[in-house]
């Protein structure tokens, strides 16, 4: 029945991995044939009829359509070598065939957005060093806050990706075990030689229960776990960019091809790339809940359900990836309002708290400073005042404390160059977090 056939089988997804699967068999013959488990003879004849597959694959040509991956190479090589490639499959079984091939796949890709991750985070620091003496708003609850420089805002991102790089290089410990040799669940009565096929696909090590070995996917669970935290920090991203161009901001431009026109409104250019980030963050996000549904409840050992791993675990990296080339490129073309971002410093007060810090210097306990500060922000409200346009008559008024050094507290770029802690905005301390990460990446000769 060719519908029930189509309906089990996942050749339509698990195609991805022919080459992973030819290269594990003929580790696994190679291992056969040093155990004298088949002949010399037989073992070249395997390989041989592998590598020719492998070949004719590279060079764009179509492996006939089996239920899976693995069943198609087989039935291929059994077609061009004779029965003998049915030696192939001894000592193991489909289940740690599968399994082995998703490891092997997972360990290539973590390295390759390691590497993407690592390439946007090179753009993020560029455009920090670019835009080291622009002053911005900085937010809390979406509101004014305190100035900081637009760099130290940038790098915040540059960190987060740093964290998630970590996460991906500690889940590669996790994926880095050997499965093959487990067979189907209790192992194999042959006397197979796991250490060596470890050591010819390059694992760490091997698993150390059979059971646990075939029927888990926490690996794979927690690599699309990484990913979604990634596209988590990069949606935020794109909600900021994607408020910082609308005109009620207007603190930045993108190059046009990240944008769109209206199809009615000709005045309107719409930040789409960062949409679509923010909307692929879901459907990763959502990848990771099909995991945890599909692995949810089911006993021991394998069950057919666990091949439905790979569309989740495919889609989350494939639009990961598309993800951070977009995030990279427009972000390279990202360009700072300067006017526009330090004028947005003048709303809300943002000083506030450095004239609260002013008074605590002056030994007004801090708890009374924030309410003095406090009656000065209301004050201004209702005379309609900014907290420079006050003079010290008129801070004097709140407090006897204030001198003509407050005037010092009250400009953006000084505010933030005060704050000189460790990890702090001042631009001394954003030059310091510069060279520390350019030394994580490697990026200082």
């Amino acid at each position: 029945m060719q519908d029930f056939e189509q309906f089990i089988g996942s050749f339509s997804f698990d195609g991805r991995l022919a080459e992973v699967d030819i290269n594990s068999s003929i580790a696994h013959t190679k291992m056969l044939v040093k155990t004298k488990i088949i002949d010399n003879s037989e073992g070249e004849k395997i390989i041989s009829g592998l590598t020719s597959i492998l070949k004719d694959i590279k060079e764009d040509w179509q492996l006939p359509k089996e239920e899976d991956i693995h069943y198609a190479i087989e039935k291929e090589l059994i077609k061009r070598i004779g029965p003998i490639g049915g030696k192939m499959h001894t000592a193991r079984s489909r289940n740690d065939q599968i399994v082995t091939d998703l490891r092997i796949y997972l360990k290539q890709e973590i390295k390759i957005i390691v590497n993407l991750i690592s390439d946007f985070q090179r753009v993020l620091i560029v455009k920090a060093e670019e835009n080291i003496d622009i002053i911005m708003p900085g937010f809390t609850h979406l509101q004014p806050a305190q100035p900081v420089l637009a760099a130290h805002h940038l790098l915040a991102y540059v960190w987060m990706l740093q964290r998630d790089k970590e996460r991906l290089d500690d889940c590669y410990k996790r994926t880095d075990i050997l499965p093959l040799g487990s067979a189907a669940l209790a192992g194999t009565s042959f006397s197979i030689d796991r250490q060596y096929t470890a050591q010819l696909l390059n694992f760490k090590s091997v698993s150390e229960n059979s059971i646990d070995a075939v029927s888990d996917r926490d690996f794979a669970i927690e690599f699309v776990f990484c990913l979604s935290l990634t596209v988590l920090h990069l949606t935020r991203f794109c909600e900021e960019i994607i408020l910082w161009m609308n005109p009620e901001f207007g603190y930045i431009t993108i190059g046009d091809k990240f944008t769109s026109g209206s199809s009615i409104m000709p005045q309107k250019r719409n930040p789409d790339a960062a949409e679509v980030v923010r909307g692929k963050s879901g459907r990763i996000i959502g990848d990771l809940i099909a995991l945890f549904t599909i692995v949810k409840s089911l006993p021991l050992t394998y069950n057919r359900d666990l091949q439905e791993d790979k569309p989740s675990v495919f889609d989350s990296l494939d639009n990961l990836k598309l993800c951070l080339e977009v995030m990279k490129k427009m972000v390279d073309s990202l360009k700072f309002v300067e006017e526009r971002v330090l004028r947005s410093t003048e709303k809300g007060f943002i000083a506030a708290t450095e004239i609260a810090d002013y008074l605590a210097k002056n030994d007004v306990p801090f708890r009374t400073a924030h309410g003095i500060v406090k009656d000065i922000v209301l004050y201004c409200k209702k005379k309609s005042k900014t907290l420079n346009e006050l003079s010290l008559a008129e801070y004097n008024k709140f407090s006897k404390v204030f001198e003509e050094d407050i005037f010092e507290y009250l400009s953006a770029r000084s505010i933030a160059n005060m704050k000189t802690s460790y990890g702090g905005t001042s631009k001394k301390s954003v030059l310091h977090q510069i060279e520390n990460i350019k030394n994580k990446l490697k990026l200082i000769e």
